[in-house]
C-alpha cells in the first residue's frame, strides 16, 4: 500500500498552530505578571501598615524584631536590601525596607551595630585570630550598651544575638572578610578572608572543649595520622588562631588565644579578690 507524503500545507498549519500557542503563552505571562504586581502592591501596603502599627515593638523588642525579619525573609523580602527605584516613582526608594517602613533609626541601628562588630573584631583579632563566638560578641556589645545607658547616651534598642547576626550580614558588600561560621554547636563571626576547612574546624571545636590541643591528643581522639594533625595545627598557628606552648617536655601544646586571655583575666581577678573558700 502506497503511503501519501506530507504536503506543504501541513507545515503551514504547524507554523500557524505554534504561533497561536506562542501568542497565547505571551498573553498568559502578561496577565500573570499584572496579577502578581497587583498582589505585591497590596502586600507592600499591608506590610507597611503592620510595620507602622507595631513600629514601637519592632524597635524595642528584639524578639519581635527577629520575628518580623523572619516573616519578611519567608516571603522573599530582605529588610536590609536596597532598591534602585525612587519613592516618587512608586518603588521602595533607595534606602532599605527598615528605613522606609520604620524610619532611618532602625536602618541606622543595624549599620551602626555592624560598625561596632568590626571594631570588636579588630580589637580581639590578636586574641582569637579573627574567629570570635557569636555569644561572646553579643555579650561584649550588650556590655557596651549597658555602659552607654549609664552615661545616658543609649537608644531604645535592646541588642539580641539575632541583631548581631543581621548586622554581620550587612558587611557582605565588604567582600569575604566577614561572615558567619558554624563549628560544632557554636556560631562564630569570621573576620579574616580565609575559610576554615573541615580539619581546622575540628581542631577549633576541640579547643572549645579543652582550651588546648596537641598532635597526640588529636591523633588519639580523632583517629588522624600525625601528619594530618600537624598540618591542621600548623595552618591555625600560621593565621594566629593557636599559640604555641613549648614548656612541656614531651610535646608542644597549642592553646586558644582567647582561652589564655580569659584565664589571665580570671587569675588577675582572683588575685585581687583573694582566696576563695569552698564549702
Amino acid at each position: 500500500m502506497s503511503r501519501k507524503g506530507v504536503g506543504i500545507g501541513a507545515f503551514d498549519r504547524s507554523r500557524v498552530t505554534s504561533a497561536h500557542f506562542a501568542s497565547h503563552g505571551s498573553t498568559l505571562r502578561a496577565s500573570n505578571a499584572q496579577a502578581l504586581q497587583a498582589q505585591l502592591s497590596v502586600f507592600r501596603t499591608l506590610l507597611q501598615q503592620f510595620a507602622t502599627t507595631h513600629a514601637r515593638d519592632i524597635r524595642s523588642d528584639p524578639s519581635f524584631r527577629a520575628q518580623f525579619a523572619r516573616m519578611c525573609a519567608a516571603i522573599g523580602v530582605d529588610p536590609l536590601a536596597s532598591s534602585s527605584r525612587t519613592a516618587t516613582a512608586g518603588g521602595w526608594g533607595t534606602s532599605s525596607v527598615w528605613a522606609q517602613l520604620l524610619g532611618k533609626t532602625v536602618n541606622d541601628f543595624y549599620f551602626g551595630l555592624a560598625v561596632k562588630v568590626v571594631q570588636v573584631c579588630n580589637l580581639t583579632r590578636g586574641e582569637n585570630g579573627g574567629l570570635i563566638g557569636l555569644r561572646e560578641m553579643h555579650e561584649r556589645l550588650a556590655q557596651q550598651s549597658r555602659r552607654a545607658s549609664v552615661d545616658g547616651t543609649t537608644d531604645e534598642y535592646t541588642i539580641s544575638p539575632d541583631d548581631v547576626r543581621r548586622a554581620v550580614e550587612t558587611l557582605k558588600p565588604l567582600g569575604g572578610s566577614y561572615g558567619m561560621v558554624r563549628i560544632g554547636p557554636k556560631d562564630y563571626i569570621r573576620s579574616v578572608p580565609r575559610e576554615l576547612n573541615g580539619d581546622q574546624a575540628a581542631v577549633v571545636e576541640a579547643l572549645e572543649a579543652l582550651g588546648h590541643v596537641s598532635v597526640s591528643l588529636l591523633r588519639d581522639n580523632l583517629g588522624w595520622l600525625a601528619a594530618r594533625c600537624r598540618t591542621a595545627i600548623d595552618d591555625l598557628v600560621a593565621c594566629g588562631m593557636l599559640w604555641v606552648d613549648a614548656q612541656e617536655a614531651t610535646e608542644y601544646l597549642y592553646w586558644s588565644p582567647s582561652f589564655m586571655v580569659d584565664t589571665d583575666a580570671t587569675t588577675d581577678t582572683m588575685a585581687v579578690a583573694g582566696p576563695v573558700r569552698l564549702g
